[in-house]
């Protein structure tokens, strides 16, 4: 299972190092490649609550299976992209339906590995899933750097070797695939995926349209409005796509919370440090992909003890240390950007890095087990779409923040140098597009006022949009500062997974009416007599 996700997770952040190259190669506007990364998110967040209530209804190894199938088939197509007018449309298509792929993969995913491993050992079963498949996102830069010094399509073509194994160690597995006989919520899983879709537009579009603009609004409320007609309508179902109920957990909802705002720093801090380590410090693919690993190996690192914590004391240490360490961590870095030197600001990298460590694999563990009556596939839909929906935002929200500030800072470079104010803002909202579109270091041409005053303040404009990034890695750091106190409210003590012998759902974490699941995600092997002790 962790080959499986593997692909999943390496191709959150993957494509933010190719940026430069896919751009430069295909000549995709800024807009568009940000959409590139955004697809795969979106779809993400979208499609894992139907993800998972699919494990449910068809066996979790059958949803293996066709997810992985539907990824790598994407994966191939991405990396085959044809160059033309109908580039764009065919990355962010087939990187849509990537994410599906992953929606489908994952929770059946874990649903296997919890139905592995007796109760006793979920708790560090779980923490090493969850700590190496967010390790998996840390590592997507460096492998990006180093296949697109051969070529960018071969981030995409990777995942067919991983793919391949992992079906071969599935079937070897003998995975038992075991269903519940309940019916799926079309109108639900309809909903979600509009509610969110219209949302991340808004936010997404901002930047274009601007914040005073109906249409963005229109987006946001509207998605939102979505969202809320979705809660409604599942709390009247008898067999839901997402089971509200487990949000009665006040830990589980924190955890929740908690996961949320930390999400909102985690993925897009790849894409932003590795186009400002392109553009401001001037660094190759390469240079930039270890530039993030300062950050992995402080990830890696912290996820070691956040999972040591986790099983002695319950999540809420760990979530206030990574939440307090995060913040520190990113403020300190977003105050170091403008030196531009990598030397100067590692120890900072590693720092926010271990932040986000001590908190992923505990906030994930705990929220599954504080739920686990509700079955794996439904507690799994919720805790990923909050994490890949609060990642889309964050690319949104702090992608529309840099071009802003960008756009500001580089207009004010270029009237002080004499370029006439309409000019500037021209030419400045070209170089903000650029910059944070691909790390593109070629210099402009032509022998214009503006394009000899642009030349000329290169190096002040790569400090320009160093500053800028200022204001993206503060919001990080504050997103996490939110997060320590969300953590504060945390009741403490482990999460008690545990199911009846019949697989009803404990009445003290769901007591609305549902159908029968067998343990936890209907996928397990284990005998009656497990299952008993487990309960």
């Amino acid at each position: 299972m962790l080959f499986a996700v593997a692909m999943t997770f390496i191709d959150q952040t993957i494509v933010s190092i190719a940026a430069p190259d896919i751009v430069n190669e295909l000549g995709l506007t800024a807009s568009g490649m940000q959409w590139v990364v955004n697809a795969y998110l979106l779809s993400l967040a979208a499609f894992f609550a139907l993800g998972g209530r699919l494990a449910d209804l068809f066996g979790p190894r059958r949803v293996v299976i066709i997810g992985t199938l539907v990824f790598v088939i994407s994966s191939v197509l991405c990396g085959c992209v044809p160059k033309g007018d109908f580039a764009q449309t065919w990355l962010i298509i087939f990187r849509a339906t990537q994410g599906l792929g992953a929606a489908l993969l994952f929770p059946a995913a874990l649903a296997v590995v919890v139905a592995v491993f007796p109760v006793e050992r979920r708790g560090r079963a779980l923490a090493l899933f969850f700590g190496l498949s967010g390790a998996l996102t840390a590592i997507g830069p460096l492998l990006g750097g180093w296949l697109t010094s051969w070529t960018w399509r071969a981030i995409f073509w990777v995942n067919v070797p991983v793919a391949v194994v992992a079906l071969v160690l599935t079937m070897m597995a003998r995975v038992p695939d075991r269903r519940r006989d309940e019916s799926l919520d079309g109108v639900g899983a309809v909903l979600i995926a509009v509610g969110m879709g219209l949302s991340v537009l808004g936010f997404q579009q901002a930047a274009t349209w601007g914040w005073d603009s109906a249409a963005t609004w229109g987006c946001i409320a509207g998605g939102l409005a979505v969202l809320v007609l979705f809660w409604r309508y599942e709390r009247d179902k008898r067999h839901p796509l997402v089971n509200l109920a487990v949000f009665r957990d006040k830990a589980f909802t924190v955890d929740s919370l908690v996961l949320f705002f930390a999400m909102l720093a985690f993925v897009p801090v790849f894409f932003f440090a590795s186009v400002y380590a392109q553009v401001s410090l001037s660094a190759s693919p390469n240079q930039a992909a270890l530039y993030l690993l300062y950050f992995f190996a402080g990830f890696a690192i912290a996820s070691q003890w956040g999972g040591r914590m986790l099983d002695k004391q319950g999540p809420r240490p760990a979530m206030k240390i990574g939440t307090i360490v995060g913040a520190v961590g990113f403020a300190l870095w977003a105050n170091k950007l403008t030196d531009l030197s990598m030397h100067d600001q590692w120890p900072y990298v590693a720092l926010a890095g271990a932040g986000i460590g001590f908190i992923l694999a505990p906030a994930s563990t705990d929220a599954v087990n504080r739920a686990i009556g509700a079955s794996y596939g439904e507690v799994t839909g919720i805790t990923q779409t909050v994490r890949n929906y609060a990642a889309s935002v964050g690319l949104a929200v702090l992608g529309t923040i840099l071009t802003h500030r960008t756009t500001e800072n580089v207009v004010s470079t270029l009237t002080a140098r004499g370029v006439p104010s309409g000019t500037a803002h021209g030419v400045a909202k070209d170089i903000a597009e650029a910059v944070t579109g691909n790390g593109d270091t070629r210099q402009p041409t032509g022998t214009g006022a503006a394009a000899t005053a642009t030349r000329d303040a290169m190096s002040s404009v790569r400090m320009d949009f160093a500053q800028a990034n200022q204001w993206v890695f503060y919001g990080m750091a504050i997103a996490l500062g939110i997060a320590f106190l969300v953590a504060l409210r945390h009741p403490g003590g482990k999460g008690t997974p545990a199911t009846t012998e019949t697989g009803q759902r404990p009445a003290a974490t769901a007591p609305t009416p549902s159908g029968p699941s067998s343990d936890a995600s209907g996928a397990s092997g284990a005998s009656e007599g497990e299952r008993r002790t487990s309960a």
